[in-house]
């Protein structure tokens, strides 16, 4: 398998590592885009939404959900790198500079204020516009979700904080998050180019649409077109074009429209992209890590299922993680039919804040936005776009927002 570079591994991984307060998550005065505090509920009824050891759920699912959903696991503030094996630690970086989480400031008020006078709206390159479609018109309420350690676990299994955090066996906790991790560059790499895209990352698959002519490629060689992601090698020779030239921009445009096919293709049947053998692996993987983590992804599922089956909602999906391992993590860990490819963002080049400044300038000002999500850069990204942000720190939390979407109060 292919060795990707030490920043590769920490978008991968998705390193978000701080708690702090949350303010009130804004329930019943959600539409007033002030929100001030719980009125309807009264915060103590909700206090799953404050950091707080007192909440003991283990978010049991029904049966019917645990058969056919999948699992992760509770998040740590410190992710000690202690109890790494060494496979694990060629791909872990815990080098600042290499982390994509914005600041690892305190969190006081003199920090978040600093942080908003740094942070910028930068990163306004030529892009297409985000797709949209004909019924954003409708759309009341926008979902931003992150993705490790808020959707699913997998940060955790492969530093062992989960296995601490949870009294579990860190040899098992640590195996299977290191067989997802080797899925995930497997399935990026064989089908979606990840060798070719890792220098040439995107924030949205149709950032690079306009340089795309368009061109039939039932029957192109991706394999003998010259292209070369990396800056030096291979770009001399004349059939590849010069990195960034109109040829170039080109190639890189049919490979994201190629990734964006097999994403629509597979998002409800990766098993297609898979070998009977690897296909039967993921599924005894996927059961084995909902066990370890006692449903966190099922429980997380119940509240992303309940949102997409509102007419006037939308589940967006925003992650560290670089575009194309994030679209492998997704279709591997089956919510494929939940994110459509367009509703997936990766803040690995840009940040969460300028992440959510494209969400709005996409759906507009007039939606209510709504802000999950574990970690501290998406927190401040929410504090400034005054949107609520539900902190999820453990499964009752993750019970809390279930309940809250059930009532009407989000």
């Amino acid at each position: 398998m292919p060795h990707h570079s030490s920043s590769t591994n920490a978008s991968l991984i998705s390193t978000s590592s701080t708690i702090a307060n949350i303010p009130a998550a804004a329930v019943a005065s959600i539409s007033n885009q002030d929100y001030p505090t719980y009125t309807i509920l009264g915060q103590n009824q909700y206090q799953a939404c404050y950091p707080s050891s007192s909440f003991g759920v283990t978010g049991q699912t029904n049966t019917d959900a645990e058969s056919t959903t999948l699992a992760a696991t509770t998040y740590q503030s410190e992710k000690p790198s202690v109890m790494v094996p060494a496979p694990a630690a060629q791909r872990l970086s815990s080098d600042p500079s290499t982390s994509p989480s914005l600041s690892q400031t305190t969190p006081n008020k003199d920090a978040d204020d600093q942080s908003r006078k740094n942070m910028t709206s930068k990163n306004r390159g030529k892009r297409k516009a985000d797709a949209t479609s004909s019924q954003d018109s409708e759309l009341e309420r926008v979902f931003l979700w992150d993705l490790d350690e808020t959707i699913i676990i997998f940060h955790s299994l492969l530093t062992g904080s989960y296995a601490q955090k949870y009294g579990k066996d860190p040899t098992v906790v640590i195996g299977s998050g290191l067989t997802m991790e080797e899925m995930i560059f497997e399935v990026a790499d064989t089908h979606l180019f990840f060798n070719d895209l890792e220098e040439c990352d995107q924030v949205h698959v149709e950032d690079v649409a306009s340089d795309d002519n368009g061109q039939d490629l039932s029957n192109y060689s991706f394999s003998t077109d010259g292209f070369s992601g990396s800056g030096g090698s291979g770009s001399h020779g004349s059939s590849v074009g010069v990195q960034g030239g109109v040829d170039w921009m080109r190639k890189l445009a049919f490979r994201y429209r190629k990734v964006r096919e097999i994403y629509d293709k597979h998002k409800s049947n990766v098993g297609g992209l898979l070998s009977p053998q690897r296909k039967e692996a993921l599924q005894r993987l996927r059961a084995e890590i909902e066990v370890l983590t006692d449903s966190w992804l099922g429980t997380a599922l119940k509240s992303l299922l309940l949102i997409q089956s509102r007419k006037n909602c939308v589940n967006v999906l925003i992650t560290t993680t670089q575009l194309v391992p994030a679209l492998a993590k997704v279709l591997l860990y089956g919510l494929g039919e939940i994110f459509p490819i367009e509703n997936i963002y990766s803040a690995t080049k840009i940040g969460k804040e300028s992440c959510f400044e494209r969400i709005v300038s996409r759906f507009g000002k007039k939606v209510t936005y709504v802000v999950i999500g574990d970690g501290r850069d998406e927190e401040i990204a929410a504090k400034q776009h005054n949107m609520p942000f539900w902190r999820i720190t453990n499964h009752g939390d993750l019970v809390s927002l279930h309940q809250a979407l059930e009532l009407d109060f989000l």
